[in-house]
């Protein structure tokens, strides 16, 4: 039975899904207000440092067949794209060992793939009909985005991934030679094959984009409040209000997304979510010679290459530590040089002439969001544990929980972002 429009809805979070959330439960009628510490966009949160892709190909986990062989080699390899603080191995470990479970087999990466095109695929249009609701079309540009490989052999290496993506409608095209200089011509020639998402976009200001929806909901009737939840008020699995920090607030039904802030409240409703801060990092030139009309992922580097309001970003790096760990420099610094190897007119720019970042993805062991009820309580829905993909994954999660909030079938299967699905 659809529920009564007009609701008081609390979203904990400002981030992109939060914003999103929002934006989608607002326009059906409820009166909104976001909760966050800190305003929306501002650099601590992940929606403002990441790599900008909007990409339907992102529905590969991290976790693949094998991948446990590899482990140890990747970690001794300092430059690698993937490091652990070992202070923090003994806390990271029952994570890590659900990590290498969630993707032992081709048929669990298979599956996880399949739940992860029902959030991205069509996330490009969602991007682009958000911005322009918010008048913010300029800031969402949908013109592809190219996957760079040094040799065919290493697109070959990769078969498994890149099959999976075709099966699951992802359009691609490869292109080598000519076709790739003409598509990139700032990178280097001895990038030979790459792979280019025709249906791809990017958002050319992550934080900016955040900030300007939020200013859009609040002139639509949101209300934005500094502010930080501690708990509930739900006498009987009814949800009355929020206990914060500043002094209760009156709701009628509360979404959870609030990145790693959301595990604790989740908790609380008996809902255990194992998350981990997957730290990463990106580098920033402002005066770069040139600029990317489609960003760029050198497969070798792991990194986003993508031309932003701020200038020349590379973003990437994969750092399991403690959330409150100080950041690692020098996993900026390998970004900066890979991106100074893969584009030789940055031959003369010196590590100084760049700014740096660095914020915590909340990722779960499987790569998938958690976005459904609470166990304790049908008027508390989740929507956090995005990893890589939350800038990408943001407007259908949001459509997902409006679903939740009307009492509508929601538009595709959740129980793979189930709550309840960690043993």
């Amino acid at each position: 039975m659809t529920q009564p429009q007009g609701k008081h809805i609390a979203v904990i979070g400002a981030g992109i899904v939060g914003i999103s959330v929002a934006a989608a439960l607002l326009q059906e009628g409820h009166r909104v207000t976001v909760i966050d510490p800190a305003p929306p966009g501002a650099p601590h949160a992940a929606s403002y440092g990441n790599g900008a892709f909007i990409s339907p190909a992102s529905i590969l986990p991290m976790s693949q067949p094998g991948l446990w062989r590899r482990v140890p080699r990747m970690l001794a390899d300092r430059r690698g794209a993937l490091t652990i603080r070992w202070r923090d191995l003994p806390a990271l470990t029952p994570w890590l060992v659900r990590f290498l479970w969630a993707g032992a087999t081709g048929d669990k990466v298979s599956r996880t793939a399949r739940a992860l095109s029902g959030l991205l695929a069509d996330a490009p249009q969602r991007h682009i009909d958000l911005a322009a609701r918010a008048g913010l079309s300029g800031l969402i540009v949908q013109n592809g985005l190219l996957y760079a490989f040094r040799e065919r052999a290493a697109y070959e290496a990769e078969a498994f991934g890149w099959e999976l993506r075709r099966d699951n409608g992802v359009v691609m095209v490869e292109v080598e030679g000519e076709a790739l200089r003409r598509a990139a011509p700032a990178l280097d020639p001895a990038y030979r094959f790459g792979v280019l998402i025709k249906d791809g976009a990017h958002c050319t200001d992550p934080g900016g984009y955040v900030a300007g929806l939020a200013d859009w909901l609040t002139g639509q009737g949101a209300v934005l409040r500094r502010d930080r939840v501690i708990g509930f008020d739900l006498p009987a699995g009814q949800l009355r209000g929020l206990r914060c920090d500043n002094g209760d607030m009156a709701c009628d039904l509360a979404v959870i997304a609030a990145g790693l802030a959301s595990v604790p409240l989740a908790a609380s409703l008996g809902d255990p979510v194992p998350l981990a801060a997957e730290r990463g990092y990106h580098v920033e030139l402002t005066d770069a010679p040139f600029t990317l009309d489609i960003p760029i992922m050198p497969q070798d580097g792991k990194m986003a290459n993508v031309t932003t309001r701020g200038g020349l970003r590379a973003a990437g790096q994969v750092e399991l530590a403690a959330p409150d760990a100080p950041p690692n420099w020098a996993r900026a610094e390998i970004l900066f040089e890979h991106l100074t190897r893969s584009y030789p007119a940055l031959s003369g720019v010196t590590v100084s002439q760049v700014t740096r970042w660095q914020g915590n993805r909340p990722s779960t062991p499987d790569g998938k969001p958690v976005i459904g009820r609470s166990t304790r309580s049908k008027d508390v829905v989740y929507a956090f544990g995005h990893g890589h993909i939350g800038l990408a994954s943001a407007p259908m999660t949001a459509a997902l929980v409006a679903d939740l909030v009307a009492g509508r079938p929601p538009a595709c299967d959740l129980t793979s972002f189930s709550p309840t699905r960690f043993p």
